[in-house]
């Protein structure tokens, strides 16, 4: 599961990386992103005619929903279930994306000592694909793009931290993901063993629990700085 992350990254450095049309203009950096906020994605464009870079909010509001409230609890889709899903399924068939991470955070509960929070990130930077979907609500001024992070069952060292974790896609499967019909056995399986090798888990403080804290303090190491009371409450918003 993934219920906050980082992105940081540039347009510039984006749409190099992705080989993407800049479809968005400006990104700011955000160290702490919470459900409904402004993420980028990449995703296949007609009328640009090739890979876009576009700003979707996190939490895909379905065309059917009666208005966008119902995203904030929509950010992941579970890659077991995603292709027969209602909310899900229109999206893994037609409009797949990729989601730019330079990491994720997740919370480990330590009993009644308070909770630990970790970041997972690639040793010596990097930026990750999460597999994701998007789709379009509402019509005119109103219209919206929204996004939602496809989720797998953790795998090694990842799943000592949560049985989840999202659906990292490595260079190798981006078109794939982006271009390919949904019925490919191959579309949702799991990341390769040498591209888990390569995150870290890291320890990082408190402070990353409150949406309202941002910067790169939050996804500094932090090995004896005190956990979060369990009482505390930690806005994760869980699908």
């Amino acid at each position: 599961m993934c219920g906050r992350y980082a992105t940081t990254r540039g347009v510039a450095d984006l749409s190099a990386l992705f080989e993407a049309i800049d479809d968005l203009g400006a990104l700011t950096p955000d160290y702490n992103v919470a459900p409904t906020d402004p993420v980028p994605i990449v995703r296949m464009s007609e009328r640009l005619g090739g890979r876009a870079l576009s700003v979707a909010r996190w939490g895909l509001v379905p065309a059917w929903a009666p208005d966008p409230r119902q995203g904030a609890r929509l950010i992941n889709a579970r890659a077991e279930t995603v292709a027969r899903s209602s909310t899900f399924g229109p999206s893994f068939a037609r409009r797949r994306c990729l989601v730019p991470a330079d990491g994720w955070y997740e919370w480990v509960r330590l009993g009644a000592k308070g909770r630990r929070a970790y970041y997972m990130t690639p040793r010596g930077g990097g930026v990750l694909a999460f597999a994701g979907l998007w789709t379009t609500w509402g019509d005119g001024e109103g219209r919206l793009m929204t996004c939602s992070i496809v989720t797998t069952g953790a795998l090694g060292e990842l799943a000592s931290v949560h049985d989840r974790m999202p659906l990292i896609l490595p260079s190798s499967r981006w078109t794939e993901w982006l271009t390919g019909p949904a019925d490919s056995a191959s579309l949702l399986a799991p990341p390769p063993a040498d591209l888990l090798a390569t995150i870290e888990v890291r320890p990082v403080g408190p402070a990353v629990g409150d949406v309202r804290n941002d910067g790169p303090g939050l996804i500094e190491r932090v090995d004896g700085e005190p956990v979060a009371p369990s009482d505390e409450p930690v806005d994760l918003t869980l699908f």
